[in-house]
């Protein structure tokens, strides 16, 4: 019988009774990567019941899905674990453990912004930043990261829900372009406005605003009352259509900006970009964010 056809019984059973599999496809775990883990279970316990099969000694089962599980939930001091028991030949096993980590399939991870809005919920249950992050075993920076798609302005919302905003992370790129220059950010809200129905700000433009502001770096001087203050000229904001990116009049093409060089990006892998965007909630649009949010939880995790 194969794994596909047998029953499933499901009990709550102690952990010691269980046996990590000789065999098992993964076969390197890193202790630190499990204090995350560790963390959870103290605070909500095993969300994701184990998958095992009856080990050859009676009374005790072997491990098919779920060893890092079962690791944290001995370091987190659980006596019982739930436990899906499944009749599972060898060859079975193995591929049950590849097709359970091979793709994005499985589990697919929170929209951005439902994901931000959920954690968000969590923090304001707690009387500080600092609480809630430690209750999510991370710093406050991970936190003001995590949550930064659940307080955009009003204005950035309504574009973003109606479409007019490519993605949740360059939502958040206008977000800390208003922190800069407040003036700047209302000026492409304003333009992203007025842009066509079933048209969208491309994330290029908004990146490309955000970088001018950072890369100035000295903060310019307010004009004086003697002194006329200049009009900044309008913001160039192409647009993306399902076809191609084209460019709404009357603003003028924005002025091509220096690649950077293809040696810098080809060392990284989309697909596992994509599969580390996924895993942290987010785009894989921005991979600025993606290496910011694994930087707060790489440190996070040495805290810990």
């Amino acid at each position: 019988m194969t794994f596909k056809d047998s029953s499933a019984q499901f009990q709550t059973i102690d952990v010691m009774l269980l046996d990590r599999d000789p065999k098992h496809a993964r076969q390197n775990i890193n202790e630190d990567t499990i204090k995350g883990l560790v963390n959870s279970i103290q605070k909500v316990g095993i969300i994701h019941p184990l998958v095992v099969r009856p080990a050859d000694q009676p009374g005790r089962y072997t491990v098919v899905v779920g060893e890092r599980r079962r690791q944290a939930a001995i370091q987190a001091g659980e006596k019982t674990v739930p436990v899906v028991i499944r009749a599972c030949s060898p060859d079975d096993t193995l591929e049950i453990q590849v097709f359970e980590n091979i793709g994005l399939g499985v589990r697919s991870a929170l929209e951005p912004r439902d994901m931000a809005n959920a954690i968000q919920a969590i923090a304001d249950r707690f009387t500080t930043p600092e609480e809630a992050a430690q209750h999510f075993g991370r710093a406050p920076t991970w936190l003001s990261q995590a949550t930064a798609a659940a307080n955009l302005s009003e204005k950035v919302t309504a574009l973003l829900d109606s479409g007019k905003i490519s993605s949740t992370s360059a939502a958040i790129q206008i977000e800390k372009l208003a922190k800069k220059n407040e003036a700047k950010a209302e000026t492409l809200i304003e333009q992203i406005e007025q842009l066509p129905e079933g048209e969208k700000v491309s994330k290029k433009v908004v990146d490309n605003a955000l970088s001018e502001e950072t890369g100035r770096g000295k903060k310019k001087e307010e004009p004086s009352a003697a002194e006329p203050a200049v009009i900044a000229a309008p913001i160039p904001v192409p647009v993306e259509t399902a076809a191609a990116t084209v460019t709404t009049p009357p603003w003028e093409e924005a002025p091509a900006v220096p690649a950077a060089p293809s040696s810098s990006r080809s060392k990284v892998n989309p697909n596992k970009v994509k599969l580390v965007a996924e895993l942290l909630g987010l785009s894989d649009e921005d991979e600025e964010d993606i290496l910011v949010r694994l930087i707060d939880e790489f440190i996070a995790m040495k805290n810990a």
